[in-house]
């Protein structure tokens, strides 16, 4: 089952709950999805691939991620909590997220791989790595393991 499928059964299902955050939460990942599928239709792609689905996904995280911050450093508990439940609806879609150490697993082959001995092969290791990790870490501990691997 596509995404976009997935998604249209779970607002089916949201709305005959009355579960009012998952369901503003499933219509927002349609309308991106809706608007993105256009975007490539000109490009003559039928669909989405799993990829594009993938980055929408990370896309609307990352922005509840740096809701949740903003919002507790302005003091709006509240809002924080209710982007909080954002994403976790939002996880259910994505893959399972790699812990520190599986993605300091894979950062140290990617260094190997890339032949990376100081700071300045920090883009090479990010480019590849995230390659690797996308959607399965989230880029600011990716970025911050490289950096310690590569420091030191």
């Amino acid at each position: 089952m596509s995404l976009k499928d997935r998604i249209s059964e779970d607002i089916k299902t949201a709305m005959k709950a009355k579960d009012k955050i998952r369901l503003e939460t499933a219509r927002s990942i349609k309308k991106l999805i809706l608007e993105k599928e256009s975007s490539v239709r000109i490009s003559g792609q039928e669909g989405l691939t799993e990829e594009q689905d993938m980055e929408i996904l990370v896309q609307l995280a990352k922005q509840r991620k740096d809701a949740i911050e903003q919002y507790k450093k302005a003091g709006r508990e509240d809002l924080a909590d209710k982007e909080a439940a954002e994403l976790a609806i939002l996880e259910e879609y994505l893959p399972r997220q790699m812990s520190d150490e599986e993605v300091a697993a894979v950062i140290d082959e990617v260094v190997a791989k890339v032949g990376a001995t100081s700071m300045k092969d920090m883009g090479k290791v990010m480019g590849a790595a995230m390659q690797e990790l996308k959607g399965k870490a989230d880029g600011k501990t990716v970025q911050a393991i490289v950096k310690s691997k590569l420091s030191s």
